[in-house]
């Protein structure tokens, strides 16, 4: 009976050990891969970030700081070519991508960690799968549309700035530009869009850009509003009466000649 018990005991000393040293394993092995992840991260800002953003993020006058901004602003903007940027201008283009994204991500976990920001959202955040693509649409033209026109094709500012186009951007980066508000876009935080909000005006984008759908008015000429096909109508419309007017009036001074 003795020998039992102390197995028994043994038994349960081994699991409770076991128990209470698993977790802390894992969640130390979780906090070695963030810690390197920041540490890659702080190398590459210190290379390509720290001459306009400071050399711990807090700015400088050629650059805002970084402290605060999320993981999702640096996986926005890096991830699309904006950053780092040329040259300084009114505003910075999309342009071709110059760190993979094990990098970006090493990137966002340092950025990350100079202050809590928006985090990047996870494929079931941005996805278009279950969105309200009606519901999408009303929002986009409501709090969108006023810079990226009804079918987010782009459109010009003031001072040099535009609003760029969104057809074929990536729903991940859309999601972000919307939580996060780069350059001269105002961010849509969860209170003021909610995650199924973003989600719905996604999908209504990937729709109205799809290659599939036809535009149910005919030509659409660039899809860049009522403005653009007004204009249209009166250069080519008004255009024309004009040119008839003319010819007729010449035509009606010969008759009277001859």
């Amino acid at each position: 009976m003795a020998a039992l018990v102390v197995l028994l005991l043994a038994l349960m000393c081994t699991g409770a050990v076991y128990t209470a040293v698993a977790p802390t394993r894992e969640a130390k092995a979780d906090e070695t891969a963030q810690s390197l992840a920041i540490d890659e991260g702080k190398k590459l800002y210190a290379v390509g970030c720290a001459s306009c953003h400071g050399t711990g993020g807090q700015g400088t006058s050629d650059g805002p700081s970084l402290v605060g901004v999320g993981a999702a602003a640096v996986d926005f903007q890096v991830g699309t070519g904006r950053m780092p940027a040329q040259q300084p201008g009114a505003q910075v283009p999309k342009k071709k991508v110059v760190y993979t994204q094990a990098e970006i991500d090493q990137l966002a976990a340092y950025i990350a960690s100079l202050g809590a920001g928006p985090n990047v959202p996870t494929e079931a955040q941005y996805s278009p799968e279950g969105a309200d693509i009606a519901k999408g649409g009303e929002l986009f033209r409501t709090n969108c549309a006023q810079c990226h026109n009804f079918t987010g094709k782009g459109g010009a500012l003031t001072h040099g700035k535009f609003a760029p186009t969104l057809e074929g951007v990536d729903p991940k980066h859309i999601y972000e530009a919307m939580q996060t508000g780069p350059q001269n876009m105002p961010s849509f935080p969860d209170t003021t869009l909610s995650e199924q909000n973003k989600k719905d005006i996604i999908a209504y984008l990937d729709e109205v850009n799809s290659d599939d759908t036809e535009s149910p008015g005919g030509l659409e000429l660039g899809g860049l509003g009522p403005v653009s096909e007004g204009l249209f109508g009166w250069i080519f419309g008004l255009g024309g009466l004009i040119a008839v007017a003319v010819w007729v009036a010449a035509r009606t001074a010969k008759a009277k000649k001859s």
